[in-house]
């Protein structure tokens, strides 16, 4: 009979919104893949204090190991309260879960100095839990050489992939991945530039809010095609893959600059050639990459965003792809809870001593197990 495991995987991203979190249940039998059962799923959004301090971390500033050290215990009590929600909502007992897998959230990269930072406190979260703990995925990536992202192109195999066709997950988180599914098992992926991240900057900093619902304000707007141009040329966007960014490229300080030579421009406007920046990366990634995917499939938080769907859709078409876009949804994940399944299941690789990175997506000299482990 196969034996059933009960991980549980936290993911807080890019987005700096809050904390998704994922009961599931992993079943294995001999010479097989893990069958994986979403059991539950949870999510807190980031109290304002919180969110400002991670927002801080994101840049240089004084006092960064005193003030880091602090909001990794803050961070560590949010995650530690998501394992409860999700544990209190089906009465499973902490006894019965194997380990948690969690991320950690990400306030430095920079892998081409041999180094990433996610602040976590998972000492805390295992005493407060009673969990085992697995986190630090990406420093044993790195340390093999590799860019310590995307990890998720194999959990992506592993749950979406298809004998029959190509197919492209994008994650549309704060930044931009997508991986490439080949019916053969050869899996392609990489960040692919912005995905939120400047949208949300922009639209907090003119309207107030979060983030730009439905790219409602956006599609009001008119796209500025010679700023759209001044960002498509930054210079990552041409570097051939294996490659990952984030906060550390694209800031509200970069936008800056691209705007210092186009003054006194619409406010709308700018959040309309921000979303079709986004769109434009994602879709010359998949033509350049997948040109024989018939399928794309969007996870994260974009995929909510009925605006960028469609323009996703459109710069395809612009760029004569086959591609249909889709959420992840149709193949039974919800967007929002894809990268923290892929924690759950990076945490059952480690616990099972399998790799779980792809030395042909991050560059490394081979396959790792990842993660470190904070016994209960």
């Amino acid at each position: 009979m196969p034996e059933s495991q009960l991980i549980i995987g936290l993911m807080s991203g890019t987005s700096l919104d809050g904390v998704d979190g994922v009961l599931a249940a992993f079943s294995s039998s001999d010479n097989a893949p893990a069958h994986i059962d979403t059991v539950a799923t949870a999510y807190l959004p980031f109290p304002p204090v919180l969110r400002k301090e991670l927002m801080r971390l994101q840049a240089p500033g004084d006092n960064e190991i005193h003030r880091e050290a602090l909001v990794a215990n803050q961070l560590a009590e949010l995650y530690a309260e998501c394992v409860d929600k999700l544990l209190s909502e089906t009465s499973v007992d902490p006894t019965q879960v194997r380990a948690v897998g969690v991320h950690g959230q990400t306030i430095r990269h920079r892998p081409e100095l041999g180094y990433t930072r996610q602040t976590n406190n998972p000492a805390l979260i295992a005493e407060l839990c009673g969990v085992d703990v697995i986190a630090d995925f990406r420093s044993r990536d790195i340390a093999a050489g590799g860019q310590g992202a995307p990890l998720v192109p194999a959990f992506h195999q592993a749950v979406f992939g298809n004998s029959d066709t190509v197919r492209v997950i994008a994650n549309i988180g704060g930044i931009s991945n997508i991986s490439v599914l080949g019916c053969d098992g050869d899996i392609l992926g990489f960040d692919t530039g912005p995905g939120n991240v400047l949208m949300d900057a922009w639209v907090a900093e003119h309207r107030g809010v979060a983030y730009d619902a439905n790219g409602l304000w956006a599609s009001g707007g008119n796209v500025v095609y010679a700023l759209l141009a001044d960002m498509q040329a930054e210079p990552y966007l041409a570097v051939a893959p294996p490659k990952s960014t984030g906060r550390d490229l694209f800031h509200r300080a970069w936008l800056a600059q691209k705007l210092a030579g186009f003054p006194n421009l619409n406010a709308q406007d700018v959040q309309a050639t921000l979303a079709t920046f986004t769109a434009t990366t994602l879709a010359d990634a998949i033509a350049q990459n997948a040109r024989n995917a018939l399928e794309v499939y969007v996870c994260g938080g974009g995929a909510y965003n009925a605006h960028l769907m469609q323009l996703l859709q459109q710069a395809l078409g612009e760029r004569n792809h086959p591609g249909l876009v889709h959420s992840t949804d149709i193949l039974g994940v919800s967007p929002n809870h894809v990268e923290a399944l892929a924690f759950a299941w990076l945490a059952y690789r480690h616990i099972n001593r399998e790799a779980g990175n792809l030395s042909a997506v991050t560059g490394a000299k081979g396959s790792r197990v990842l993660g470190a482990l904070y016994p209960k």
